[in-house]
């Protein structure tokens, strides 16, 4: 079943000193896809500013913005309005292609950017080499060695904030046993890409109650979870062990959190504090 999702999204930073310009992007525009429409959205800029629309490489959208009067305070409000789609069942998702086939120099060639190695999501790691090995040794399709790697991650680490960062790679996370979304999702990456498996991170919102109340306005939070290619995608959300659904809405995919922050930016003057985040879900249908 179908959800609408009203999504309010608040971000920004409270500096420490007097701020006399700043550059920033902003990604806080959920996509229009064969999976999710957006119906509805505005941003909103404080101090105000004009923004400059723009679709990134990884077809998500940007809304780049200067400001060039003093401040202490940088707000940006992303409201929409959504309609999401119901996951597929896992065993219902599996396209059935066989390692061969996967591994066919055109489906490297097209796919070798979400195969490929990078900060977040480092693939010299011994350790998890040997374990995406032994994993893909045991499943008979890539996307049932996918599912046993997202299931793998999930019993490998406790969710708890507090003891990553957001610089912290795949790698990091395993060897601390903790994290948030975004490490669930970068550790999982990493065994999928070992694997040869085509992957990329998705960075949306996670509604937190499947049995929403019509009209009921809910503390929400930016998620992240994974999609991957074996004949289709698929979308798995490896720190719930769920597909991906109507809960989930996207914002942006890319090859990991680098390429889809939801502000980012530099600017000129005072000191800055710590990144505001404030997100509110109300199921509307």
């Amino acid at each position: 079943m179908s959800w609408r999702l009203q999504v309010a999204h608040t971000t920004g930073y409270q500096y420490e000193g007097e701020v006399v310009s700043s550059y920033n992007e902003a990604r806080i525009t959920p996509l229009t896809d064969p999976e999710q429409l957006t119906i509805d959205a505005t941003v909103e800029i404080s101090p105000p500013a004009r923004p400059y629309r723009y679709w990134d490489y990884w077809g998500c959208l940007v809304h780049a913005f200067d400001v060039h009067v003093p401040h202490r305070r940088l707000v940006v409000t992303g409201r929409s309005l959504v309609e999401t789609t119901a996951a597929v069942d896992a065993a219902e998702a599996d396209p059935g292609i066989s390692w061969d086939d996967l591994a066919s120099p055109a489906n490297v060639e097209e796919y070798q950017e979400l195969l490929a190695a990078t900060d977040y999501v480092p693939q010299f790691e011994p350790a998890l080499a040997a374990q995406a090995a032994e994993i893909r040794s045991g499943s008979e399709t890539p996307h049932e060695a996918a599912m046993a790697a997202s299931h793998w991650v999930r019993s490998t680490l406790v969710y708890e904030r507090g003891i990553t960062r957001v610089s912290t790679s795949a790698v990091g996370a395993w060897q601390a046993g903790h994290g948030v979304c975004q490490d669930f999702v970068h550790l999982t990456l990493a065994l999928l890409r070992s694997m040869g498996i085509p992957a990329r991170y998705v960075s949306g919102y996670l509604h937190p109650n499947p049995d929403a109340t019509i009209g009921e306005a809910v503390s929400g939070e930016s998620h992240a979870w994974v999609e991957w290619w074996a004949g289709q995608w698929v979308r798995f959300d490896p720190t719930n062990g769920v597909p991906a659904g109507e809960r989930h809405v996207v914002v942006g995919r890319g090859r990991d959190y680098g390429d889809v922050p939801p502000l980012k930016g530099i600017y000129s003057g005072g000191s800055a504090g710590d990144l505001e985040v404030r997100v509110e879900l109300t199921r509307m249908a």
